[in-house]
């Protein structure tokens, strides 16, 4: 069996959306000829953004080797961030986990046949490829994010998009293999790095895990229409971004038209209560629960929403599963632009058979959600559309007509075990291609 240096920083028993993905690699990949040797974070250090999900670890196949990085994890520092964003000079945080990436996956890499980074943070990359010089073995780049090339990041100028871009091309330049999330981020990536190899760049998207929905779904007896929303919510970030947009607009650092607040429940809030207020007799029986690290109470009236904080995975379905609706919002771009990402919670909604709310603009997101056959779209801000659809939904409900039915065959590729055997797939290539590498070289030489 081949051994992976598997670089992650999100990995349990860290919980939140970015673990699952590195979580499920691990747990699949020895069926698929690789045992991973897990480099991460310190266990006792606690994440604000991400809190700790114990029931995650269940997963990790017995045996598996984890090897932490030396704590303490320097904290974040807003006076550290911002000379991040205006001087460009790296965060204690983001070098102290390339650093010790490099220092706790050094003996690991030697004995490794391939070392693979899940990017963000996308540090991760420079330690594989520093630690792919020093032992001259392969290294697989694993954008979770399409780091630069990503409409949804703000940058500080038009200049320090550039100066990304080209440490972006830098860095993905000396990986054998590149992933990426979704088909748009691979066709961006593409075209914005002519210089690298097309046949170096695959697709492996997101997913979910059948086994997962597998016990029967909640039973409720309660009488409410329920909206369910799992995730983070951007309401801060999102008018701090309203707030800012003429200056970023001048500056540059942000893609033309983006708007980030409806990356939050406030739009959705707006609809129930315009909702509610045409249909009175509704107030009592429509429901918003919001589960997700600490979502904000501003702007949440108290007889609709309720708020569960962080839940664990497992929990987290249940709540998915008992919902009549799945509100999916995401960052407004101008109509025809593209979005590059697609949620992770994505595709966990839709295994979980529920009716979504799509508030999502063009890209790889709406156009899965339409081919699913269970999705009502409309664009982020539209509130009024969001009404509408609220409005036929809850009257579907009201006068007991079945759900609409999932395209189970729309699904069958983004399951994880189908996903980790192309990610093996793109390890065995990466493998192959050293191989054939260092016998051209010995020939030579």
């Amino acid at each position: 069996m081949r051994r992976v240096l598997f670089l992650a920083y999100y990995f349990p028993p860290v919980g939140g959306g970015g673990v699952q993905r590195s979580r499920k690699f691990v747990e699949h990949l020895p069926a698929f000829g690789y045992r991973p040797v897990v480099v991460t974070r310190p266990v006792d250090d606690a994440l604000d953004w991400a809190p700790d999900d114990h029931s995650l670890t269940a997963s990790i196949p017995r045996g598996t080797e984890v090897v932490r990085v030396r704590g303490p994890e320097p904290p974040v520092s807003r006076w550290h961030s911002r000379a991040e964003r205006w001087l460009r000079i790296t965060e204690p945080r983001v070098r102290w986990w390339i650093d010790g990436a490099v220092e706790a996956g050094r003996e690991a890499a030697r004995g490794a046949d391939v070392i693979y980074a899940s990017m963000s943070p996308f540090g991760s990359g420079e330690a594989a490829a520093r630690l792919a010089r020093e032992t001259g073995t392969p290294w697989v780049a694993d954008l979770r994010d399409p780091w630069a090339l990503d409409e949804w990041l703000v940058y500080t100028t038009a200049l320090h998009r550039r100066l990304e871009m080209r440490r972006m091309g830098r860095v993905l330049a000396s990986a054998s293999a590149i992933v990426m999330n979704t088909p748009e981020a691979t066709a961006q990536l593409v075209r914005h790095f002519p210089g690298l190899d097309a046949e170096r760049v695959f697709t492996i998207p997101n997913g979910f895990d059948p086994d997962d929905f597998a016990p029967p779904a909640p039973v409720r007896d309660d009488g409410a229409f329920r909206i369910v929303h799992a995730g983070w919510v951007h309401t801060a970030s999102g008018r701090r971004h309203g707030r800012l947009r003429l200056v970023r607009r001048l500056l540059g650092g942000a893609v033309p038209g983006l708007d980030v607040l409806t990356r939050s429940d406030v739009f959705l809030l707006q609809a129930v209560e315009q909702l509610l207020e045409k249909r009175r007799e509704l107030r009592g029986t429509v429901e918003v629960h919001l589960a997700g690290v600490a979502p904000r109470a501003a702007d949440r009236p108290s007889d609709v929403v309720r708020r569960h904080g962080y839940l664990p995975h497992a929990d987290t379905i249940a709540l998915m599963r008992s919902a009549d609706l799945l509100f999916l919002p995401m960052h407004d771009l101008p109509a025809g632009r593209r979005a590059r990402i697609v949620p992770g919670k994505t595709y966990e909604y839709l295994a979980s058979g529920r009716p979504i709310l799509g508030a999502v603009p063009d890209g790889d997101a709406r156009d899965l959600l339409e081919r699913a056959g269970t999705a009502l779209l409309c664009r982020p801000r539209d509130v009024a559309a969001m009404r509408r659809l609220l409005e036929r939904e809850v009257d579907r409900w009201l006068a007991g007509e079945p759900r609409p039915e999932l395209d189970a065959e729309v699904m069958r590729p983004y399951e994880r075990r189908r996903l980790t055997s192309e990610l093996a797939r793109v390890l065995d290539r990466a493998v192959q291609s050293a191989v054939g590498r260092q016998a051209r070289e010995e020939l030579v030489a």
